[in-house]
């Protein structure tokens, strides 16, 4: 999306869907994923104390590439996701992702060799990846237009549940801190044996669920529609909202595919009207990552030890932080067809900005304990109501059906390698600039990010995703 979408003004007048509850249902069901990826995302942060003494990791690289590794698992799985969506439907790409956060948690959980614990977390990784581009997808496209900002939110409210979940499990287990243990008793501490193994080990119930609930998930209508089996399509239109909503529909999507399905390919994405799409979809994602946020979550404990509290009171703070990104991203997902999607985004950034830059003079002028924690706080509270759920909403929302699948691939595999470098670099940043300077470097990515946003983002409340496709072709002329 380049520039101002040209669109009538007002909120799409089409037909409403009668059937609200069996389209929560779904989802709710396709957002079960992002519950996974958010507890997947986060468990690591408890356990490394544990594990780093286990594996005997003494070296920042070791500590960093466990941390990171399941990124590039991450980046796989969505690399592969578009093709497999595309080829397969989105339906059985879920059920795949559901298995994989079953299998790869209790190997992860259960591995007696860092070699073999890399290699779980990567292919833990390929699970967040496939359900990181496919469920947004999926509720993207079975969603009607009013609804689907909430909609596509309700998948990043699902991730920030499952963070919250992680966090409360490892703040369960995790006592007494590995700091606090005496070293003659390392080796007869249940928690450096065992307790970080069932912080893993714990997500394998709601995967099953989620492989259940995959099972009985219809597929996606836009998809079936692209591949000529309209009768069932159409089925799935009226169970959302009735044959007055199903009719319109079905036939605002046919118009949309005005190439044949042979035509369309990864190429496409290089087409002028869609490259400048996929440039903005693209830069929204590592905006998103390069805020820094995911380092208040996956180095929270190395923040807060900073910043003077104790081991149980890190355990407490990162719980609190949990919280707060549940509160403000349950607001999000009233906010964001209501006030639209380009508001939140400024504000999110501005907003964060400002958190980063003050986090920065506290650290540099010694300000530590609650101004840090309240700062933080701040900035995690900016994003959970903004960029989190939006750059979702937008990435989901943007590209033309017939590539939105590809689209998003590339959108998301960008997050992914955004988020190895956020990740694997903190360290690093930490150590030399301190962490006053690594505060600084990213409130200087969120001005910019305001910058891109403002020239670059055009509003999508309330439109469906063929009035989004057509504007954008019209746009590129």
């Amino acid at each position: 999306m380049h520039g101002p979408v040209t669109m009538n003004s007002g909120v799409d007048a089409q037909t409403p869907p009668t059937h609200i509850g069996y389209v929560w249902g779904l989802a709710i069901s396709a957002a079960l994923g992002g519950l996974l990826f958010g507890y997947d995302w986060v468990v690591i942060g408890g356990a490394r104390q544990f594990y780093k003494i286990y594996f005997h990791l003494n070296s920042a690289t070791q500590v960093g590439w466990a941390n990171s590794c399941a990124l590039l698992g991450c980046l796989i799985g969505s690399l592969v996701a578009g093709s497999l969506a595309e080829r397969y439907g989105r339906k059985p790409v879920l059920l795949l992702s559901a298995l994989l956060f079953a299998l790869s948690s209790i190997l992860t959980g259960w591995a007696f060799t860092f070699t073999g614990f890399i290699v779980w977390r990567i292919i833990g990784g390929v699970a967040i990846g496939l359900t990181s581009n496919v469920s947004p997808l999926y509720i993207a496209e079975i969603s009607p237009a009013a609804l689907r900002g909430r909609l596509v939110s309700l998948n990043q409210f699902a991730i920030v549940v499952g963070i919250l979940l992680a966090q409360v499990v490892n703040w369960i287990i995790a006592r007494p801190a590995a700091s606090e243990i005496p070293s003659s008793a390392l080796h007869q501490n249940w928690n450096l044996q065992y307790g970080w193994r069932w912080m893993f080990t714990a997500v394998v119930l709601p995967s099953l669920c989620f492989a259940v609930a995959s099972i009985f998930l219809p597929e996606s209508p836009r998809w079936l529609i692209n591949r000529g089996r309209d009768a069932e399509a159409v089925l799935i239109l009226q169970r959302i909202g009735g044959e007055a909503y199903a009719s319109p529909e079905s036939a605002r999507i046919q118009r949309s595919l005005d190439i044949p399905i042979e035509s369309s390919s990864w190429r496409e994405l290089l087409c002028p009207g869609v490259r400048r799409i996929l440039f903005v979809a693209i830069a929204l994602a590592v905006l998103q990552q390069w805020t820094g946020i995911n380092i208040l979550f996956n180095y929270a404990a190395e923040i807060y030890r900073s910043a003077g509290y104790g081991s149980n009171d890190i355990f407490l703070n990162i719980v609190i932080t949990g919280s707060i990104n549940l509160i403000f991203t349950v607001l999000a997902m009233f906010l964001v067809d209501s006030l639209g999607r380009r508001k939140l985004m400024l504000l999110g950034c501005m907003g964060i900005a400002l958190c980063h830059l003050l986090c920065a003079w506290a650290y540099l002028h010694g300000k530590l304990g609650t101004p840090v924690l309240i700062l933080t706080l701040g900035a995690i509270g900016c994003y959970a109501l903004t960029l989190a759920p939006v750059t979702w909403v937008l990435i989901s929302e943007i590209f033309p059906n017939r590539v939105r699948s590809q689209g998003i691939a590339v959108a998301v595999s960008s997050l992914w390698i955004a988020s190895f470098a956020l990740t694997y670099t903190f360290p690093f940043i930490n150590n030399r600039l301190g962490t006053g300077g690594a505060f600084i470097s990213y409130g200087a990515v969120c001005l910019a990010g305001a910058i891109l946003v403002f020239v670059g983002v055009s509003e999508t409340r309330g439109y469906t995703l063929e009035q989004i496709e057509a504007a954008a072709r019209l746009n590129s002329r």
